[in-house]
């Protein structure tokens, strides 16, 4: 297994030697971000920002306008907090061709604390027009979604998570943007998921298999654009659809497909796993995600319960 921010700078690194366009920003957290690959191999097409994550965004926007390809680098919470104003004014608003690298996104910061985890980044640039965006499975989907960002005209905010999980995807894994991947099919409910928890995901629906329970798993690396079309032709006639995020459950992953299935198909149940409405804490990885509910134990459990129990009554409260 490869952790997915260190694919994500040794494809910089083999984009950059074809492409002197693209040059990288980085806020004072390369050796974290691995953004320090593309400094050792391209000096001079790196720029250390510093602590300035807003200025980042700046310098980055009007390199766009010269004709540079930019890719900005940091934690996923310091762009969709700290630099919302400026990735909202100059690259959402403008349709800026501006790269964003958000490493460490999601729950699993937990060293770091709760200010540190990033827990509403989909449910933010979701809501953003122009934007893109990406959250990977694996190592392989970030390695090929970061060659497609490169070449892309728009902003893209492209989800880094910074440990190993177990791939989900070959090697020769094509990125498109918008569609859904369905990886297992099965015939009592649909989990879809996002992000490295998809990885998870997998592993709970073996869990799930060997009671008796055969569930459709379904990725969206692409939770803008999305194909909706074919999201719904994957999940085809199914009664009970149960997403799973790491991310808060409103806004997100969640969201997103309750809005397509009240609209499109309003008979379909869906319950929604992820963190509720409360911020999340520090702890090891292991612990934070038995404690929310998202390791596969955890949500193999969950959707059980979910199962087996009745549906609520038409017309109910």
């Amino acid at each position: 297994m490869i952790a997915m921010r260190d694919a994500w700078g040794e494809t910089l690194v083999r984009l950059g030697k074809d492409d002197r366009r693209i040059v990288v920003l980085d806020g004072d957290l390369a050796n974290s971000t691995k953004a320090d690959l593309f400094a050792d191999a391209y000096p001079d097409r790196f720029i250390q920002v510093g602590i300035a994550e807003q200025n980042m965004v700046g310098m980055a926007a009007g390199l766009a306008t010269l004709g540079f390809r930019p890719w900005l680098s940091s934690f996923g919470v310091f762009f969709s907090q700290r630099a919302l104003d400026q990735i909202r004014v100059l690259l959402s608003q403008t349709g800026a061709s501006v790269r964003i690298g958000a490493s460490y996104a999601g729950l699993l910061n937990g060293s770091s604390g709760k200010t540190h985890q990033d827990i509403e980044d989909l449910a933010v640039m979701r809501a953003m027009p122009n934007m893109t965006v990406i959250a990977p499975a694996d190592a392989k989907e970030a390695r090929a979604a970061t060659r497609w960002a490169a070449d892309h005209e728009g902003p893209v905010y492209l989800r880094v998570a910074r440990d190993a999980v177990a791939d989900v995807f070959p090697e020769d894994f094509e990125f498109v943007p918008g569609l859904p991947r369905m990886l297992r099919q099965g015939r009592d409910l649909t989990i879809v998921s996002t992000g490295v928890q998809t990885s998870r995901v997998v592993e709970a629906a073996g869990l799930l298999a060997a009671e008796g329970i055969e569930a459709t798993v379904i990725h969206l690396g692409t939770l803008k654009p999305l194909d909706e079309e074919a999201l719904l032709k994957q999940l085809g006639t199914t009664a009970l659809v149960v997403t799973v995020e790491e991310h808060s459950i409103l806004g997100g992953l969640g969201g997103l497909v309750s809005e397509i299935v009240a609209a499109r198909r309003p008979g379909m149940r869906v319950e929604r796993i992820g963190l509720a409405d409360h911020w999340s804490e520090s702890g090891p990885n292991d612990f934070l995600l038995d404690k929310y509910g998202l390791s596969p134990r955890r949500v193999a459990e969950q959707i059980h319960a979910v199962v087996n129990r009745p549906a609520p009554a038409s017309g109910a409260a």
